[in-house]
């Protein structure tokens, strides 16, 4: 079976991000505050990379179009946006609870921190079934820009 080198790498990116802040998540449990601050900024690094992979991947290469047949694309598509709006929020919500953290805004950051995560685990879920549904099960369509990859035009 053939795996696309540049998705698969940002997609185990992504998921290493994911473990990351599941450690973290543990770890504050247990009230150990500054293991915790290193498992959150080692999957905000792990979160990053992904994100340079992906756009220099998209600016370069393209997006992948879905190659599965036209009757299950209309889930995938909204799939899709449900899976982008996840991961901008996530983004979002990430860098602010990231930098909350680190600024010691420790209200802002516990009511933050739990809603990241949470976001942060449904977008690799779903960023692992994007990926699944283009590589793995259906195959990739052509690699295209993304306005053509989401439109058809």
């Amino acid at each position: 079976m053939y795996l696309p080198l540049l998705p698969t790498i940002s997609t185990a990116f992504i998921v290493i991000s994911a473990v990351f802040v599941a450690i973290g998540w543990y770890l504050i449990a247990k009230r150990r505050v500054e293991a915790h601050r290193k498992a959150m900024t080692w999957a905000g690094v792990f979160a990053l990379v992904f994100f340079i992979v992906y756009v220099s991947r998209t600016v370069f290469d393209g997006n992948t179009a879905f190659g599965g047949p036209p009757s299950v694309k209309v889930f995938y598509l909204i799939f899709l946006i449900f899976h982008i709006f996840l991961a901008a929020s996530g983004g979002v919500f990430g860098i602010i609870s990231i930098w909350s953290g680190y600024k010691r805004k420790i209200i802002r950051h516990r009511r933050l921190g739990p809603i990241t995560s949470i976001i942060w685990f449904s977008t690799a879920i779903t960023g692992v079934t994007v990926y699944m549904l283009l590589y793995i099960i259906y195959g990739g369509g052509e690699t295209v820009p993304v306005i053509k990859a989401i439109t058809g035009f």
